[in-house]
């Protein structure tokens, strides 16, 4: 199937006062998975509907390769899209739904493609079913079908899998993810559950307040978080308020070291609960004695509550996996934070 690269380029939206897109630039590559992750009324559906040419940008370009479609009609785009809610005909079957968009083709070709698009998703001997007689992850499958049938050069995806319960979204998604790259089609696809996002992309655009706030792959994401938003956003995480004490930063009564940084006046540290390290050897740098407050049990790992005995009232999370727990019986706990996980934001 042949892919497109796409290009973005200053992207501006408004409705009336409110400014939906505010100077949106993306380059996805050709074959590429992109996820448009953000919280409600953050801009990425109204990005996906610009791309797509069902809302008109006020300003800026949309390149599919080296072809302009920024004033084109949808219907002159080349793209496949899946909505949030599949929209299939109920009054078609699943062969008449997935042939939908293959109208002018002969009776044969069109046979042929159905088939075709029907083994590649995993519903083969459903042509006759009708959308009611399936599951919400088999329809969720015919309306995929549906949108590659025509072999377009770029696929949209909106929310596809909130509809879901957890254990079919988790799965579907890897189904998808393996489907996307055998084909090799250039995708864009909007989320706000972050799980999906990392699970899928290859890069994720964390978009707030109509702007993109960091644009990389999900490890650059999570390990470094370019923006107090996106730190806040995607996943959990210690927020510290320092002020700066020679090269370091004071925390309450706490000096903590940092690495490769020199500290500004004051700001907040952050880092990510499994890189608090419990009870470590002694000759840990940033190590302070604590007191448990609560243990929250999450299946793979144990969440902690503590309070570091230098910063009263301030509660800091670790994560452990359950194995780890034992270490938790020494009478006093010790948590380092080492300096290379720790991060400045001003």
């Amino acid at each position: 199937m042949a892919t497109v690269s796409l290009q973005l380029r200053d992207i501006h939206k408004a409705f009336g006062a409110f400014q939906a897109l505010d100077g949106v630039s993306l380059d996805v590559s050709a074959g590429e998975l992109v996820c448009l992750l953000g919280p409600s009324g953050c801009g990425k559906t109204t990005l996906l509907r610009c791309i797509a040419g069902l809302e008109r940008q006020d300003g800026g370009k949309i390149f599919f390769g080296d072809r302009d479609v920024s004033a084109l009609p949808p219907q002159a785009r080349d793209y496949g899209i899946l909505f949030q809610s599949y929209a299939l005909f109920p009054n078609l079957t699943v062969a008449q739904n997935i042939g939908y968009g293959l109208a002018g083709n002969s009776r044969e070709t069109i046979r042929a493609r159905v088939a075709e698009m029907l083994e590649l998703v995993g519903l083969k001997g459903s042509e006759q079913k009708y959308p009611g007689q399936l599951s919400g992850g088999q329809q969720q499958r015919v309306a995929l079908a549906r949108a590659l049938a025509p072999a377009p050069k770029l696929l949209l995806l909106d929310e596809p899998m909130s509809a879901l319960d957890a254990r079919v979204r988790e799965h579907l998604c890897g189904e998808l993810r393996r489907l996307q790259k055998s084909l090799g089609i250039t995708t864009v696809m909007v989320t706000h559950n972050q799980d999906e996002a990392m699970l899928m992309a290859d890069r994720i655009a964390v978009i707030n307040h109509g702007r993109v706030e960091q644009y990389a792959t999900p490890q650059e994401i999570y390990r470094a978080p370019a923006t107090p938003f996106v730190a806040e956003f995607v996943g959990q995480g210690n927020w510290l308020p320092y002020e700066r004490d020679g090269e370091h930063a004071r925390v309450g009564a706490l000096n903590l070291r940092l690495h490769g940084v020199r500290p500004a006046e004051r700001g907040r540290l952050f880092c990510r609960p499994e890189a608090v390290v419990i009870n470590p050897s002694m000759h840990e740098d940033n190590l302070f004695s604590a007191q448990m407050r609560e243990i929250t049990y999450l299946g793979n790992r144990c969440r902690l509550s503590f309070e570091l005995d230098a910063l009263p009232g301030h509660t800091l999370l670790a994560e452990l996996a359950p194995e780890a727990m034992p270490r938790l019986a020494a009478p006093d706990i010790w948590v380092a934070l080492p300096p290379r996980s720790l991060q400045v934001f001003v």
